[in-house]
This record gives structure tokens, C-alpha cells and sequence, in this order.
């Protein structure tokens, strides 16, 4: 027997996403005045600067492309800072301005309200076990 599509793991994630990006889609603008996109970009150059364009790829789940352009439009708005690399001559590296920084701080308060809110159903020890369980899913994943 074979188990049922809306069943899968796969599935109901990209359901999950589908209908956390709807609401994150009109958030963003309103708390951080900066697309999904762009604020998504921002907060993780807050989170995890400096950082390369090719890093920031990575954390964002973006290709090259998107992240330089999305880099490129947050240097343009003077929220990041995108400075030569100096131990790789072709690359940068990006960090917040002080102006990014206080948007920064707004749109991580926006994304803690809103893991609170989707996570509010779970007791903190199915908060933690779904964490763990997640992570050891993605370690997986990463290693095939």
C-alpha cells in the first residue's frame, strides 16, 4: 500500500510553508517597509554577518543571482554595507548599517511574534521535540 500524497512529510511541509509565506508575504512591508524578499535577506545578514554573497545564498536558500540582486537592493536602500573581501579580491562582504540594524531589530521582533504564534499549539516539550526532530531531518538531508 502505498502511503497517501497529503500524508508525506514532503508534502505537508510544503503546505505548511505555502501557508506561512501567505501571511509573511504582507508582514514584512507593513512592520519592516522591505519586500519578503529583502527583509528576509536582511534578517539574515543580521543574523549570521558578515557574510558573502555566496554565504548568504546558502543561509537564505537562494541562488547566486537572487542573493547578489537582493544584497545589491539593500546597499541601494543603506540598510547593508557591502565592502571588498579582504582576503578574496572578487568577493565582498556585507553587514548592516546602523539604519539596517534598527530594521533589523523590527523584523526579528516580527519573525519571533509569528513563531509564537505558529508554534503556539505545540506545548514547549513538542516546541522542543518538533525542533530537535527537524534538525536531525535536515542533517540528514544535507549528508545525501
Amino acid at each position: 500500500m502505498h502511503l497517501q500524497l497529503d500524508r508525506t512529510l514532503t508534502y505537508r511541509l510544503h503546505q505548511l510553508h505555502k501557508l506561512t509565506d501567505a501571511d509573511s508575504q504582507s508582514r514584512y512591508p507593513k512592520h519592516t517597509g522591505l519586500s519578503m524578499s529583502d527583509g528576509r535577506c536582511l534578517t539574515t545578514i543580521g543574523t549570521f554577518e558578515p557574510l558573502s554573497v555566496k554565504e548568504l545564498a546558502e543561509k537564505a536558500n537562494l541562488n547566486k543571482g537572487q542573493a547578489s540582486r537582493a544584497a545589491q537592493s539593500l546597499v541601494d536602500q543603506g540598510l547593508v554595507l557591502k565592502v571588498d573581501h579582504p582576503d578574496d579580491g572578487r568577493g565582498v562582504v556585507l553587514t548592516l548599517t546602523p539604519a539596517g540594524r534598527k530594521i533589523f531589530k523590527r523584523a526579528m521582533d516580527m519573525v519571533t511574534q509569528r513563531n509564537e504564534e505558529i508554534f503556539g499549539c505545540l506545548s514547549k516539550a513538542e516546541q522542543a521535540t518538533l525542533s530537535s526532530t527537524l534538525d536531525r531531518l535536515i542533517a540528514h538531508a544535507q549528508s545525501h
